[in-house]
């Protein structure tokens, strides 16, 4: 048995059970024989499952955000937004998928020669907590799209948002076996990897998790898309608007207790606007009001699990002890099972976790340089290489500061973010392949060149 604790009371709400041999093997037989009808349905009918997945998210999302609240802590308003949002993936896939995954021609001597875009068979998504929804259905919504079946095994927190999404198409007329939950364990994963049946693995998480999924389909020779972790940078040019920078900052950081992959991490700052951005920072750190994600007057959640924001507070003490200085929060919250006070550690340099490493929570950060070059040194100085954004007025010189991040997005003048409409990754230890966009869909195909003499 699998338990959950609630994590603003600590208190145990749920105990899953993890499936056996059995179970497994016919969840994934499912599946397999699911495929055979769903790869061939009708647009039509791929497209009002859907149509009707999306309205029922949109009826369901203040119950469908308390579960997330139970299960991993998100404030009630945030988990409606991602509800909504996860919606919005299936109306774009519903509406675009048919023309991104036509047939393309391609002109040859050939009587007719074009490329054939044909799904893979059953796709094993493993995913992450932090996001419970909306990691599912912006992998979902266009693998379903392109007649792929899919296993979901979500995180082992978050079993009843798994167990929902499960429902919640099955009422949208989605049929059997072509969306089904796995409750299985780490050890269980890696067979299920192996398993013939299985034609490919997409997996947003941690670098460890993605590291060893990756490694076990790389020797059964299966295609694999991962996401994982994310360092971003968030560089602040001379001529930034700092007010608006100021508040995307903090909603980067700050929002979702700072658990977000594409979350602003490391805030390098030029010193002509280095003390007014830090103290608008603090300033903003300082309007986070922690509470029961239930209550409206909330503004910062508590960590999903104890164990993380402990992990978090050895980042911060070591990087502390080795020079950086906390302007505000920069230890755990007094009699909490799992919060951590937004903070900001100012003066953080190379050699400290701060710098080096992913702190997955709500600190922040503030490398401060002498000049753009150095920014764009320290900007790539990461292992990681998701996301990045830049601010300035002079929106031609910010956009040449992007062409020089070494990472999959590049923002000019927001927050980095993912949208249905726009191809979604990273490179270095921040994972490769793409999800969302066009790019993302024909992850998940079968690209077949046909030739006609």
């Amino acid at each position: 048995m699998n338990a959950t604790p609630n994590p603003y009371t600590g208190q145990v709400e749920h105990q899953q059970r993890l499936d056996d041999a059995a179970q497994l093997e016919q969840r994934i037989a499912s599946a397999t024989a699911a495929f055979a009808g769903w790869s061939i349905t009708p647009w039509e009918q791929r497209v009002g499952v859907l149509r009707r997945a999306a309205q029922a998210l949109r009826a369901q999302a203040p119950e469908l955000a308390a579960l997330m609240r139970a299960e991993m802590g998100k404030l009630q308003r945030e988990g409606v937004a991602e509800v909504n949002k996860c919606a919005s993936v299936c109306e774009y896939y519903a509406d675009h998928a048919q023309a991104m995954l036509a047939d393309e021609p391609i002109a040859t001597e050939a009587r007719r020669s074009y490329v054939r875009h044909e799904p893979l068979g059953c796709v094993l998504a493993v995913m992450p907590w932090n996001f419970p929804f909306w990691q599912v259905f912006r992998f979902l919504a266009p693998a379903l799209m392109a007649g792929n079946v899919a296993l979901l095994k979500h995180a082992a927190n978050v079993p009843r948002c798994a167990d929902a999404i499960a429902r919640l198409l099955a009422g949208a007329g989605l049929p059997d076996g072509v969306f089904g939950v796995l409750h299985i364990d780490n050890e269980q994963t890696a067979t299920v990897v192996a398993d013939r049946r299985i034609r490919a693995v997409s997996l947003t998480g941690s670098e460890r998790a993605g590291s060893a999924v990756a490694a076990n389909a790389g020797r059964h020779l299966k295609k694999c898309v991962l996401e994982l972790g994310g360092s971003d940078a968030f560089i602040v040019l001379a001529d930034a608007d700092l007010e608006a920078a100021v508040a995307a900052a903090a909603a980067s950081r700050f929002d979702n207790a700072g658990q977000t992959c594409i979350a602003a991490k490391r805030f390098i700052v030029l010193p002509e606007v280095a003390d007014a951005f830090v103290r608008g920072l603090v300033h903003a750190a300082g309007q986070r009001v922690y509470g029961d994600p239930a209550d409206a007057q909330t503004s910062l959640a508590p960590m999903a699990r104890a164990d993380l924001r402990d992990e978090l507070d050895r980042q911060v003490r070591q990087s502390v002890a080795a020079g950086a200085q906390v302007l505000i929060g920069g230890a755990p919250l007094v009699q909490t099972h799992a919060g951590y006070p937004a903070t900001v550690l100012d003066h953080v340099a190379a050699g400290m976790p701060a710098y080096a490493e992913e702190l997955f929570g709500p600190v922040a950060a503030v490398i401060r340089v002498p000049d753009v070059a150095t920014a764009i040194a320290v900007a790539n100085d990461t292992d990681y290489g998701l996301g990045g954004s830049v601010w300035g007025a002079d929106v031609q010189a910010a956009e040449a500061v992007t062409a020089a991040l070494q990472c999959g997005a590049a923002f000019v003048n927001a927050p980095v973010r993912s949208d249905p409409r726009l191809p979604f990754g990273g490179c270095k230890r921040s994972g490769f392949g793409r999800e969302l966009g066009r790019a993302g869909l024909l992850e998940l195909v079968n690209s077949k060149t046909v030739y006609l003499a």
